[in-house]
């Protein structure tokens, strides 16, 4: 003969339970000196034991990607089998503006943004341009001496080697439409530095995009750029405030809404396999690659739905071995499936 003995858990949630019947084969309790009261109260705390720490390692799995195999999503399945081809780390967010509905990966972990970190340092110096503390047309000296490395981007740097006067607005185009680190750098000593454009995103209400360094600094020492982060998540919520015209007046977010528009880098990326003509307003990011290993790979932006709805999406590509061509289409088939999934 054999007992049974049922067990009901309560799951993390504390919405539904867990029933499990375990088959217990019958001893004789006197061969261990004890009574069968005594032996069954025993036998029942053991099994009862390992029936939570497998239920909490089953609830730590589905939360950290660690413990026991549980069921996944098609979705994470999907990102699971892009981050092999990368070689790397991916972390992603995408949310339907008009619903609220989110879609995400990693969605809460850190990844060092790169040029991605010139939106919200764009976002801040039209905030001032609101305020009246800067002017578009005020023209502004650009010295030699703020020039980002010649490893570094900047088409402002390659067309005068001398120095250079540029108008605020013309600075905002080259950090945004043309990612140049130089104008970035002078943005932001104009708003008052990176304290300034991270008062500024606490205002609007973001704590998980972190602007610490200038574009020069990142180029000098290659693991600041790990201290210039994002969280997915946090970065889709910095792009519907935008969206909803938070923190910006209405000319000054329809301005950064078509520099972020006619960004030229990054065309493979989150616009790679969208419809032709899908409208995408996005920053991408990229660093340089040592000893085989890049350390982003990323693109953020609103893409424009068929039917007038709008995702905000965040794609990072962290620490891959992949070549650009891999890591870019990474990132176009995983905007091409957020689409999918919300065009209708």
């Amino acid at each position: 003969m054999r007992s049974t003995c049922a067990f009901v858990i309560p799951t993390q949630e504390g919405s539904s339970l867990l029933t499990h019947k375990l088959s217990v084969a019958r001893v004789d309790p006197s061969f261990f000196g004890m009574t069968k009261k005594a032996f069954e109260r025993i036998s029942t705390g053991v099994f009862l034991l390992i029936l939570i720490v497998l239920n909490a390692n089953a609830q730590t799995k589905a939360k950290t990607g660690f413990g026991l195999p549980v069921d996944k999503s098609e979705f994470q399945v999907f990102i699971d089998g892009l981050s092999t081809k990368v070689q790397g780390r991916i972390g992603m967010s995408a949310l339907l503006i008009e619903t609220g509905e989110t879609v995400g990966y990693k969605a809460d972990e850190r990844f060092p943004m790169q040029s991605v970190y010139k939106f919200p340092i764009g976002m801040a110096a039209l905030y001032a341009v609101d305020q009246g503390i800067l002017k578009l047309d005020k023209s502004v000296k650009v010295a030699n001496e703020e020039y980002v490395s010649a490893a570094q981007h900047s088409p402002l740097r390659d067309g005068n080697p001398d120095g250079a006067m540029v108008t605020v607005k013309e600075l905002l185009r080259l950090a945004v439409s043309e990612s140049d680190g130089t104008a970035s750098d002078v943005l932001m000593r104009l708003v008052g530095g990176a304290q300034s454009v991270m008062n500024y995103l606490q205002a609007i209400g973001i704590t998980g995009v972190i602007v610490k360094n200038t574009e020069k600094e990142l180029g000098a020492t290659n693991s600041v750029q790990y201290d210039n982060w994002a969280t997915p998540i946090q970065a889709t919520l910095l792009l519907k405030q935008f969206q909803l015209g938070k923190g910006l007046s209405v000319s000054s977010r329809a301005l950064l809404m078509q520099l972020m528009t006619d960004t030229q880098t990054g065309l493979q990326r989150l616009k790679g396999n969208l419809p032709p003509g899908t409208v995408v307003a996005h920053k991408t990011g990229t660093s340089g690659t040592r000893e085989g290993i890049t350390a982003a790979t990323n693109d953020i932006g609103i893409i424009t739905l068929p039917n007038g709805r709008h995702i905000a999406i965040a794609v990072f590509v962290t620490d891959a071995k992949a070549d650009q061509t891999t890591r870019e289409g990474a990132i176009a088939q995983i905007a091409r499936k957020v689409w999918e999934k919300y065009q209708l």
